[in-house]
């Protein structure tokens, strides 16, 4: 008797889960299935081939694949292998707040390299991933300039406030923030632009919009003060990092794959202008897929002509963690981090420090999320190259949002919070 067992069913999708088999012929070839679809209802799946063991046993936690979409004992490899059928597609969590994403898991009794047609599985289960948890509140927020959405966790507080800045895709996305609410945080996930009455496209960076988001964040009555921390990635890690440097409400910053100065478009606040480098076209390769490969696109911050368009770190008042990927196809991010912090010594400042991982990506996602490695982007006519191989981003997911939460959690002032 074939059984198939998934211990939670139901969990957050940062949460592992225990996946077993056991009634299986000893030493059986078997191949496991993980299937779903996101909320456009475009389709995901990957699969994994295992042996029983003599007992007639599998247990993910201990027991290699020997082929499929990964090789090895990889626990949370059916989720983390997800691969979409559409091409460029990107999985995003839209409805973070009244639907998980149900993954089924399919158990056959034989190896299936393609579709398994009518074959019916031996068993199957059903998993939930949720990017909220009960009692979780989101708050919609439209006050003077700001847009964006409030999460809050149960309880009274004060919570630690947090700032979520993606980067070029626009609008507003908010599965970072509802699951950094879940585990204890007050999170505004930002918009700047495409979204609601905001600019149709990034034209400028006004600083002094976000500085506006950081005051309305502290004011609230659950969130703690007197600081917050800001998390952002790419175009966003560029605007968090001008947000460590200027703004004296950011006590601690997190910058996933970003720069260390102005690019593309001009930074105010206030009486500065700062312009941006100037960027290279020329230099955008397409690859053999047929996407844009933009990591040499960007002029360079170490050239003399373009000074006046780095960012000063030296400034910042909080720590900043730099999070980068070795196989970033998007920015240099590495190099611009080394960059950041090379400034910060010469200035004999120790606040910064850099994770940087090999075969990780640009898109560096909470744990568990599949690696998106190319994917159609805002304003360009060919798909973006984002870069990085499934098992190397896997492990950089895992551990880079084990250590942001650690991150946050030491350098916000905790108080009475329930973290």
């Amino acid at each position: 008797m074939f059984q198939l067992t998934v211990t939670p069913a139901s969990a957050l999708a940062d949460e592992p889960v225990h996946i077993q088999a056991t009634g299986l012929p000893p030493l059986q070839m078997v191949t496991l299935i993980a299937t779903m679809k996101d909320d456009k209802g475009n389709l995901y799946r990957s699969r994994a081939f295992y042996r029983a063991n003599e007992a007639g046993e599998l247990d993910l936690k201990r027991d290699p694949a020997v082929g499929g979409h990964y090789m090895g004992v990889h626990p949370m490899g059916l989720i983390w292998s997800l691969q979409s059928e559409r091409p460029f597609a990107r999985l995003i969590k839209r409805d973070v707040m009244n639907t998980p994403f149900w993954i089924t898991l399919d158990l056959y009794d034989s190896v299936y390299i393609h579709k398994v047609g009518d074959v019916q599985p031996k068993a199957s289960q059903v998993l939930q991933r949720w990017f909220s948890s009960p009692d979780l509140e989101r708050v919609p927020i439209r006050e003077g300039r700001v847009r964006g959405a409030l999460f809050l966790p149960p309880g009274e507080g004060p919570f630690p406030g947090l700032l979520d800045l993606l980067g070029g895709i626009g609008g507003l996305v908010e599965y970072r923030a509802s699951l950094l609410a879940a585990r204890g945080f007050a999170v505004l996930a930002l918009a700047y632009f495409a979204y609601d009455d905001l600019p149709n496209q990034l034209e400028e960076v006004d600083l002094e919009y976000f500085e506006e988001a950081a005051d309305l964040l502290l004011a609230h009555p659950k969130v703690q003060k007197p600081g917050i921390g800001v998390i952002s990635v790419s175009k966003g890690a560029e605007i968090g990092l001008a947000m460590a440097c200027y703004l004296k409400q950011v006590a601690a910053t997190v910058c996933i794959n970003g720069t260390n100065a102005i690019h593309e478009f001009p930074l105010r606040y206030k009486d500065l202008v700062m312009a941006p480098i100037p960027s290279h076209p020329e230099r955008m390769q397409v690859n053999v897929e047929g996407a844009v490969r933009i990591r040499h696109f960007k002029g360079d911050p170490r050239d003399e002509r373009n000074q006046h368009s780095v960012l000063p770190v030296e400034k910042a008042r909080g720590p900043i963690l730099f999070v980068v990927g070795e196989a970033d196809e998007c920015f240099n991010s590495k190099e611009y981090a080394e960059q950041a912090l090379d400034q910060l010594r010469r200035h004999g400042k120790s606040s910064g420090r850099m994770l940087a991982y090999p075969g990780a990506g640009h898109l560096l996602e909470p744990h568990y999320g599949p690696l998106c490695y190319m994917s159609w982007s805002r304003g360009l006519f060919l798909p973006m190259l984002w870069g990085g191989e499934p098992e190397g981003h896997a492990a950089a997911q895992e551990h880079s949002w084990q250590e942001i939460l650690k991150f946050f959690r030491q350098h916000l002032v905790l108080g009475r919070s329930t973290l």
